[in-house]
């Protein structure tokens, strides 16, 4: 009987990103009960059997739906009777703390998978993020003009965590759960136009396949994928720039402005981080203000940043401070 395709893919793609999983080690893999994560859910359980890993199921309850426990629980039925060795639910209260909602899910997720996988002793995390995922973060990382960093969409792995299906496509794991008659869940949130992001799936990216041609969703994660290896490296260099300013405990004014602009506002912003800026409010305004006290320097007072910091230049230094000095 010949493999279908769509589970070849999704296969391929698992056997790829766990390449370098020793036999043995747990696995976790986050499921949500829709089609993209059930598809990879299947394929880690079918390629564990030659890697040797023991695959940890896990579905995480964010309560905003009613009846979210009852699906919940029925996710960890479907998980174990897709093959997985062991299985884990948990429930998170997502509290926005000034983040939008789907920030702050996001948030509350991933802490609590980095609880289980501490748990279970996993040195990977297994996500179900899809290529259509990808094209459509930076399809809004462009519309927000958030620069490169935006447009070089999701990693593909970070800390723990792996994406191995960013090179197959949302209809490519449909396909797959259907090979393999696994019924899968449609949230539907997914479905919901008060969220920008499905805005973009049912609306914008209908329509520049319409207008454009087909293939718009593969030339974006194709575009994620070649920015991103520009800002790692970018990255990297800032890093290493940082770690020698920082020997000297200090960030003079005449050794950031020596160093090639892209690398100065990624040290500057490495720099505000350290000194407790909250990333998630840490803007490209705040960059440029930033910059400005070493570029354009006329004597003003500094900046004020996110955290109740306060960046400001004094004989040929940059200090950060309290915002109410």
């Amino acid at each position: 009987m010949t493999l279908d395709p769509a589970v070849a893919a999704v296969r391929r793609c698992v056997r790829r990103a766990m390449a370098d999983v020793a036999p043995g080690d747990p696995v976790l893999v986050a499921c949500s009960g829709g089609a993209d994560s059930l598809a990879l859910l299947a394929a880690t359980v079918f390629e564990a059997r030659k890697g040797g890993w023991r695959v940890v199921g896990v579905s995480v309850d964010h309560g905003l739906q009613p009846g979210s426990a009852d699906r919940t629980t029925a996710v960890v039925a479907q998980m174990a009777a897709l093959g997985a060795d062991e299985t884990a639910s948990a429930r998170v209260v997502v509290d926005g703390g000034g983040l939008g909602p789907e920030a702050a899910a996001r948030q509350a997720r991933y802490e609590v998978l980095d609880r289980l996988a501490e748990h279970f002793g996993a040195p990977v995390v297994l996500l179900g993020h899809t290529r259509d995922d990808q094209a459509e973060t930076v399809l809004l990382g462009l519309a927000r003009g958030s620069g490169g960093r935006s447009l070089a969409g999701m990693r593909r792995a970070f800390d723990r965590y792996r994406r191995p299906l960013l090179d197959v496509s949302r209809a490519d794991t449909r396909a797959a759960c259907a090979a393999e008659q696994i019924e899968y869940w449609s949230d539907p949130h997914n479905d919901d136009p008060s969220f920008t992001r499905v805005r973009v799936r049912h609306q914008v990216m209908p329509l520049l396949e319409a207008e454009l041609g087909p293939g718009v969703a593969v030339a974006l994660a194709r575009t994620a994928d070649l920015v991103r290896a520009d800002m790692e490296y970018l990255d990297d260099v800032a890093a290493a720039a940082f770690a020698e300013l920082s020997k000297h405990g200090e960030l003079a004014v005449a050794a950031l402005a020596a160093l090639a602009a892209p690398v100065r506002t990624r040290v500057l912003r490495l720099a505000a981080l350290e000194a407790g800026a909250i990333a998630s409010d840490l803007f490209h305004e705040h960059i440029v203000g930033m910059d400005r006290l070493v570029t354009d320097w006329r004597g003003q007072i500094g900046i004020d940043l996110p955290g109740s910091l306060r960046l400001v230049r004094r004989r040929g230094v940059l200090l950060f401070v309290p915002a109410t000095a």
